[in-house]
């Protein structure tokens, strides 16, 4: 009997009683390949035959816990395939959620059954809907790399909790002019371009002096940054922002000879996040606002703006860079006068056709 690593993959090789047996190992190491050996020579030793039918029982033998292969599937799938945003955001979710419930089961175990006790228990920790189905997507993620993997065969099926839509903020037109006009003058450039090109925090203090097209009245949204770390913007997707007359003139006004960065320290060196969380706030007091608000209002009043004037959202879906139309479909509500109108328009007086006006329909076509 032997174990052996072919085409990358660490597999049992051996005949038993004038047959030769090769199956890949459940487990891709070399200790997973043996223990896998021992079990199949134990199933032929009983008379069991290596059937499908005995292959979900081989694979919860050998399977790993899902402690371990989480830590693992972290390690190499997360850290090779996810921002580090995202990164994080999956590490504390199996940290604090995922190990503690599934830890010690294996993998070959979750099931249906087990995905409902998950949320159950969650429930009774007082977690939104919602939370718990961003907890969810982890754990399919990771369950698909599982079958990838061959560690698994299925990935069992997840129902999603029903969530209520999320509630957003955002200024009306003139709380947004009074709110720029209440910025202090270093920042003003920046919640401008917040205001009208719609970007993500990440993505205006990334933002580059090349990245901006005064010429043609465009930006180009290539990169995002988090904690000093710089890559592509949310979902790898970059976008070309066009930008109105108001904001082109600002930016000229702005520029600067500090260093390559649009929005900067006086060195030219990176805002840090704990510099700019106070100036909006501060904005709110001196404008009159009833609320205190932070960046990512902005970019819901540049959304909500366009909605609000009648845009389609497709259009502010191409322009916010989000992945699906469904991310956009919060503002969808807002063009709801914009509806009445339309409807209202049936109670108008009809349009005099051309000629005498006198129409025959026919089953195909009108005809005069």
């Amino acid at each position: 009997m032997t174990v052996i690593k072919r085409d990358g993959r660490w597999t049992v090789d051996f005949r038993y009683e004038g047959k030769r047996y090769r199956k890949k190992s459940p487990i891709d190491t070399q200790r997973g390949a043996k223990e896998y050996e021992r079990l199949l020579l134990q199933r032929l030793m009983q008379g069991e035959p290596l059937t499908p039918q005995t292959a979900k029982s081989e694979e919860s033998a050998t399977a790993p816990t899902c402690q371990s292969f989480l830590r693992e599937w972290l390690e190499t799938y997360a850290k090779t395939n996810n921002k580090p945003s995202e990164i994080k955001s999956k590490e504390l979710i199996i940290r604090c959620h995922l190990s503690p419930f599934f830890g010690k089961r294996r993998v070959s175990e979750i099931g249906v059954r087990e995905l409902e006790r998950f949320k159950s228990a969650q429930l009774s920790k007082g977690l939104s809907p919602k939370t718990i189905n961003n907890q969810l997507s982890v754990l399919r993620r990771a369950l698909r790399s599982a079958q990838e993997w061959d560690l698994i065969e299925v990935v069992p099926t997840i129902k999603w909790m029903k969530a209520r839509r999320p509630d957003f903020d955002f200024l009306d037109f003139d709380e947004a002019e009074r709110l720029f006009d209440a910025t202090v003058r270093e920042f003003r450039p920046m919640v401008a371009t917040a205001l009208k090109a719609g970007l993500r925090l990440g993505e205006l203090l990334a933002l580059r002096q090349t990245d901006v097209d005064l010429v043609n009245g465009q930006i180009f949204v290539k990169r995002s940054v988090w904690k000093k770390i710089f890559g592509t913007p949310k979902n790898g997707l970059s976008r070309r922002v066009p930008i109105p007359g108001s904001l082109v003139r600002i930016l000229k006004d702005h520029r600067h000879l500090r260093g390559e960065l649009l929005f900067c320290q006086e060195d030219g060196a990176l805002l840090t996040r704990d510099m700019i969380k106070r100036v909006l706030p501060r904005a709110c007091r001196r404008a009159g606002l009833n609320r205190t608000i932070q960046w990512h209002v902005l970019r819901h009043t540049f959304a909500s703006h366009l909605v609000m004037r009648g845009e389609p959202l497709k259009v502010v879906q191409e322009l916010l860079g989000h992945a699906n139309i469904e991310a956009t479909m919060i503002y969808a509500h807002l063009s709801e006068s914009r509806l009445k109108q339309a409807v209202a328009k049936l109670d108008e007086p009809a349009p005099t056709p051309p000629g005498d006006g006198h129409y025959v329909v026919t089953r195909d076509r009108r005809m005069r």
